[in-house]
């Protein structure tokens, strides 16, 4: 390096002109840029010398007359000559050959086009090497991808800001790719997703899921109540086209009934009973009266097994689902719905195809004899559990028949009762959320109307237990072992009511599922399989297959391995749509509370979940709900107390109280 020499070099990446000036030691120069600046620099950083004796004031002449020669299109018009031959240059030749002379300004124009030039020349030492017209289209292909994607990019950006401002925008399929990243972002957290926090970083948004999820909510892709729940687990919202195309074919191309010898029971007056916005109606209930004195009990169940077949679309969607999801915006139904609603359930008037099971119990309510049909019926009254009350208030003398099956009802409930049954009754609600996002919470009530459909439901599971076992049928049998109850004297100590139960059930172990027959402890029951929900229960749907089948001589559809196999993909799907429900219940609780900020709500200590931190499990008694709170005072199981939501934050899960009122001591023990 000489004093007077003009050298490029690089400042923090961009191209810098200078003049060399003077030593600094021994391997170090100081040289001067146009604006006056030294700069103390090693000779490795000169990217390109210009010889001769310059001055700082002669930088910006100098740059002027580089800049006409600054054309990028002159270097394809130079590759195309040198390509053939694959000759390398120099940035002197190069100027020799685009501007037909070499000027100190010229082979700097040039250098310049080929140091920056990503697409025709590459570099190698002193010299420039054309590239093969195969990696030429390459490059500007994927040149042109990238500038397509940045203007996608662009224009997505512009449309998030109109959308956020409050605009109708419409998305492209560009645009619903890169918002899924963000999805997959917020629902995913234990993985990265560099896409989604380019998105957030480009917007001015902090990069965490809270941030990612204000921005769908903002752009209304997401409502403000999105169900996470459902969304990170596996349940399947909507239904396959394949699916929806059974559905519709078999509603417009009915098929004939195959079940030539199904049993008519249509003059039987028969009664569907549920709740008022049931709509997959899927038991019945009817009484016969025997010519010796006897009274029948009919269990009348839907029967889809005549549309569904063992392995076809409508048999594989159900099982992938398992159950019917039921949240409080909705339910998610296990069959296409205008099935599930229409032919599968048993509506009033209409004659449908039925699974029933006639039952003559003994005078203290034991199965005496029993049978079992395919049947046709025709429901007479549609009941819901208020109607069932109030007639059984009322005493109404021309439906006699509601009276025999609650008396009856009782019967089963004491018989199974001297068998060991244990009943655990803690209050338990139904929260609603209607169209314009109102929440209602709704206690239900211990009604005879619900007790008695609930104890034919479980005869009726009996029932189902009694034949397969007895014919060697494998069906997915429902079992509870023995639990270890507390003393007597100890759960005396305990208030009567909630509290007691709530200690009971923590005793209470999981009912398992398994092709042999097992004794189900809390129902009092030797054999009992689930067999009254075959719309919605996945599990009651292969019980149903296996008796038809075995009803009808036929093989049955299903060898134990292979129910075994199916069970434990169903159970694990089931169990998954049960955390579903239960958290998506929970978060609508906590949505309700946060909404009645004000609202001044009866507890009930239910038992303590770590006493050590006063850490108690509470029971909002007018809404059903049980939930954590940390006390600040002492109390005990049974107390009462008055508590005020102080901080409600459903999509954290987070709940906080503070006590009003004293404690109200539990009353002694009943």
């Amino acid at each position: 390096m000489e004093k007077g020499t003009l050298i490029e070099f690089r400042l923090q990446g961009e191209r810098r002109l200078a003049v060399v000036d003077k030593p600094d030691g021994k391997k170090d120069w100081i040289v001067i840029d146009g604006g006056g600046h030294n700069h103390k620099i090693r000779p490795q950083r000169a990217d390109y010398t210009i010889k001769g004796n310059y001055e700082p004031g002669d930088i910006k002449n100098f740059w002027e007359r580089v800049k006409p020669f600054l054309d990028p299109s002159s270097l394809e018009v130079a590759w195309e000559l040198l390509v053939e031959d694959g000759t390398p240059v120099t940035a002197e030749e190069l100027a020799l050959l685009l501007f037909s002379e070499k000027s100190p300004h010229q082979c700097y124009a040039a250098h310049c086009l080929l140091s920056e030039d990503k697409i025709y020349f590459k570099n190698k030492g002193d010299n420039y090497e054309p590239r093969s017209k195969n990696q030429v289209e390459e490059i500007k292909h994927q040149l042109e991808v990238e500038q397509q994607r940045q203007e996608e990019k662009t224009q997505f950006l512009d449309r998030i800001g109109r959308a956020l401002a409050g605009n109708e925008v419409e998305w492209t399929d560009s645009d619903r790719s890169r918002l899924e990243i963000v999805e997959k972002y917020i629902l995913q957290t234990e993985q990265k997703f560099p896409a989604a926090l380019e998105i957030l970083s480009y917007l001015g948004r902090s990069q965490t899921p809270e941030s990612a999820l204000e921005l769908l909510i903002g752009l209304k892709w997401w409502s403000p109540h999105e169900n996470l729940f459902l969304r990170r687990s596996s349940y399947p919202v909507h239904f396959p086209k394949k699916v929806l195309d059974v559905a519709r074919n078999y509603l417009n191309n009915p098929l004939p009934e195959t079940d030539t010898d199904r049993l008519d029971l249509t003059a039987h007056k028969i009664y569907t009973i549920d709740d008022e916005s049931t709509q997959e109606i899927d038991d019945g209930l009817s009484v016969e009266a025997l010519a010796d004195g006897r009274v029948q009990l009919w269990i009348h169940i839907a029967d889809p097994t005549r549309i569904v077949s063992p392995g076809d679309e409508l048999d594989l969607e159900a099982r992938r689902r398992s159950t019917s999801l039921y949240l409080p915006t909705g339910m998610v139904p296990m069959f296409p719905p205008e099935l599930a609603t229409g032919p599968m359930s048993l509506i009033q008037g209409k004659i449908s195809g039925a699974l029933s099971f006639g039952v003559i119990l003994d005078d203290k309510g034991g199965v005496e004899d029993y049978q079992i049909h395919t049947t046709l019926v025709k429901p007479t009254y549609r009941l819901t559990y208020e109607d069932v009350d109030e007639m059984l208030e009322l005493g109404i003398q021309n439906e006699p028949e509601i009276a025999i099956l609650n008396d009856w009802a009782k019967k089963r409930s004491q018989w199974r009762k001297s068998q060991g049954s244990i009943n655990i009754q803690m209050p338990e609600s139904v929260i609603k959320v209607k169209s314009n996002d109102e929440i209602v919470v709704d206690l239900l009530e211990v009604s005879k109307s619900r007790q008695l459909v609930a104890e034919m439901m479980i005869l009726a599971g009996e029932v189902a237990g009694r034949y397969c076992q007895k014919h060697g049928l494998a069906v997915p049998f429902r079992g509870q072992q023995q639990p270890e109850l507390p003393p007597e004297e100890e759960l005396l100590l305990l208030p009567a009511g909630p509290v007691r139960s709530c200690a009971l059930r923590r005793c209470m172990p999981r009912s398992e599922m398994t092709t042999t027959p097992n004794r189900h402890a809390s129902l009092g029951l030797d054999t009992y399989t689930q067999v009254t929900s075959p719309i919605r229960r996945y599990t009651d749907l292969l019980t149903h297959f296996q008796i038809k089948a075995h009803l009808r001589s036929q093989p049955l559809p299903f060898t134990r391995d292979q129910l075994q196999e199916i069970l434990f993909s169903v159970i694990s799907s089931a169990q998954e749509a049960t955390s579903v429900e239960r958290q998506t219940n929970r978060y609508w609780g906590l949505e309700f509370l946060r909404r009645q900020g004000d609202q001044v709500w009866q507890a009930l200590v239910l038992r303590w979940l770590r006493e050590e931190e006063n850490l108690a499990l509470i029971l909002l008694e007018e809404l059903g709900l049980e939930l954590p709170h940390r006390f600040e005072q002492l109390v005990s199981p049974g107390d009462r107390l008055q508590l005020q939501v102080t901080i409600a934050d459903p999509h954290r899960d987070e709940i906080r109280f503070r006590e009003v009122i004293g404690v109200e001591v539990a009353s002694a023990p009943l």
